[in-house]
C-alpha cells in the first residue's frame, strides 16, 4: 500500500534513535578517572591545569580508527580515555567547555604534541612503548582559533557528498535486488564488509599491494554474489516463498555471516594501507587524495550502473523484470540469468562500497557493514523502492544530511537526524522521490 514506504521510515527511525542514543560520558565528571568507559588495555590519561589550578568538568574526546569515546575532567583536572587497540587517535579538548578567554597554549604542551592544523584544541596522539600515554594539557589565555558557519558548512558538505556517494554504490545494488526479486536484503551490510575483509586480508595476510587487493576484492564481491544466488535465494524463490519469508531469511543470513566474520577476524579494528594521509587544504576544506580518489571511483562506478541500464540489452532486461517480472518472462526474457546478472553486480557495487568505507570511516571491523544497513534502507526508501536512480537520489540526500547535521545536533545522533528528514519527505511523498504511486487491488 502507499503508506508503507511512510510506516517503513518510521520504523528505521525509531530503530536508530534508540541504538544511537547518547552515553553515559556525557552526563557527568565520574569519580575516578575513566570509570565511566570500558576498560581495555590501552589509554590515554593526564590532567588539565590553568595557572597551576586544575579545571574540572572539561569535555575531552578521542576518535580514530572508528572508535569514539568521551569523558569530562574530574575535581582534580584528572581524564583518562580507553582505546580499543595500540593507534594513533585525535584527541579534541571541548574549548566550548573551558574558563572564558582561554585555550590549550602551544608553548605549554607535551613535547612532541602538536595541534591539529587549523586548530587550538585538536591533537593527534600516538602511543609509545608502553600501552599507556600521558598527555598533561596546560591552559593559558589566548584567543580560540575557531571556524566561521559557513565554512564548516562547506566542509561538512564536502564529507556528506563523499559519504553519500560511497553509500549510493550499495543503495543502489540493494535497490537492483529489491526492483527484480521483491527481496529486502538484510544482509547486504555483510556483503559490503566483505569487500573490506578481503582487501584487509590481502594487504596483511598475503602482503599484496593495494591495487590488487581491491581487485581481489571485487572479484570476491562479485562471487559471494554469485553463491548466494545460486545456491540460495533461486532455490527458495523456486519454492515459491513470500516475500516475508524471504526477508527472515535474509537476517538469518546476516547474523550467520556477521559472526563467522567476527570468528575469522576477531573483534577488533584494523586499518588499511595508508588510510590517515595528510589532508590537503583547499580553502577552507580540508581533503586527503583518498577522498579525492574515492569520490571519483563512486562516480565512475555510479555512470557505470547507468550505462548497464540504459544502454544494454542485460540492462533493459533489468528494468522490464522490475516493471513486471511475469510479462517479462512471457517475452522471452531469462528472469533467472538476468536476476543472477543483478546478484552479482550488486554484491560487486557492495565490495567496492566496502572498501571505500573503510577508508571514510577509518578502520575494518567484523560489523562495519550493519552500521550503514539501516542507511541503506533509508536511501532506497526515500528515492524510491526498486529504483536505482531513486537510491542514488536518496543516498546523497542522506549522506549531506548525516554530516550537515552535526552543526546542530550531536554526533552521536546524527544517523537519526537523516531518518527524521526521510519521514518529513515520506509524509508529502508516501511513494518516494522517484517511486510510481501504486495500490493493491
Amino acid at each position: 500500500m502507499r503508506w508503507g514506504a511512510l510506516v517503513l521510515g518510521v520504523v528505521l527511525a525509531a530503530v536508530l534513535l534508540i541504538l544511537s542514543s547518547p552515553g553515559a560520558a556525557h552526563a557527568a565528571a565520574p569519580d575516578t578517572p575513566g570509570a565511566d568507559q570500558e576498560e581495555t588495555d590501552f589509554y590515554f590519561g593526564g590532567v588539565i591545569t590553568f595557572d597551576d589550578e586544575p579545571v574540572p568538568d572539561v569535555t575531552m574526546s578521542i576518535s580514530g580508527n572508528g572508535f569514539e569515546a568521551a569523558t569530562i575532567t574530574d575535581a582534580e583536572g584528572r581524564w583518562r580515555l580507553y582505546v580499543p587497540a595500540k593507534e594513533t587517535y585525535t584527541l579534541v579538548v571541548d574549548e566550548n567547555t573551558l574558563p572564558e578567554g582561554v585555550i590549550v597554549d602551544p608553548a605549554l604542551l607535551t613535547e612532541g604534541l602538536q595541534p591539529v592544523s587549523g586548530t587550538t584544541g585538536s591533537f593527534e596522539v600516538e602511543f609509545g612503548l608502553t600501552k599507556t600515554k600521558i598527555v598533561n594539557l596546560f591552559l593559558g589565555e589566548g584567543q580560540r582559533v575557531t571556524q566561521s558557519f559557513v565554512d564548516q558548512l562547506l566542509i561538512r558538505v564536502v564529507n556528506g557528498l563523499n559519504f553519500g556517494l560511497l553509500l549510493a554504490l550499495a543503495a543502489m545494488g540493494a535497490a537492483l535486488i529489491y526492483g527484480t526479486t521483491g527481496l529486502s536484503n538484510f544482509a547486504h551490510g555483510e556483503m559490503v564488509t566483505w569487500g573490506a575483509l578481503v582487501t584487509m586480508i590481502a594487504t596483511t595476510t598475503f602482503a599484496l599491494p593495494l591495487w590488487l587487493a581491491i581487485v581481489a576484492a571485487l572479484a570476491a564481491g562479485a562471487l559471494l554474489g554469485l553463491i548466494l544466488d545460486a545456491g540460495l535465494w533461486r532455490r527458495l524463490r523456486h519454492r515459491g516463498l513470500g516475500v516475508v519469508q524471504l526477508m527472515i531469511v535474509s537476517i538469518g543470513l546476516s547474523l550467520a555471516l556477521r559472526y563467522t566474520f567476527q570468528f575469522v577476524v576477531g573483534g577488533s579494528t584494523s586499518q588499511l594501507p595508508g588510510a590517515s594521509p595528510t589532508p590537503i587544504q583547499i580553502g577552507p576544506i580540508q581533503v586527503s587524495y583518498i577522498d579525492l580518489v574515492s569520490m571519483g571511483v563512486s562516480v565512475a562506478a555510479i555512470l557505470g550502473v547507468a550505462f548497464f541500464l540504459l544502454r544494454t540489452r542485460i540492462g533493459k532486461a533489468t528494468r522490464a523484470i522490475s516493471d513486471n517480472p511475469q510479462l517479462a518472462a512471457s517475452s522471452g526474457i531469462d528472469v533467472d540469468r538476468v536476476v543472477r546478472i543483478v546478484w552479482v553486480l550488486a554484491a560487486t557495487l557492495a565490495a567496492v562500497s566496502g572498501v571505500l568505507w573503510a577508508y571514510f570511516r577509518p578502520g575494518v571491523r567484523w560489523d562495519m557493514g550493519t552500521q550503514m544497513l539501516l542507511l541503506i534502507f533509508a536511501a532506497i526508501t526515500l528515492g524510491g523502492l526498486g529504483t536505482a536512480f531513486g537510491a542514488l537520489l536518496g543516498a546523497l540526500i542522506v549522506g549531506v544530511v548525516v554530516e550537515t547535521s552535526t552543526l546542530w545536533i550531536p554526533s552521536d545522533l546524527k544517523y537519526a537526524g537523516a531518518l527524521v528528514v526521510l519521514i518529513l519527505i515520506l509524509l508529502v511523498r508516501p511513494q518516494g522521490l522517484l517511486g510510481r504511486k501504486e495500490r493493491l487491488g
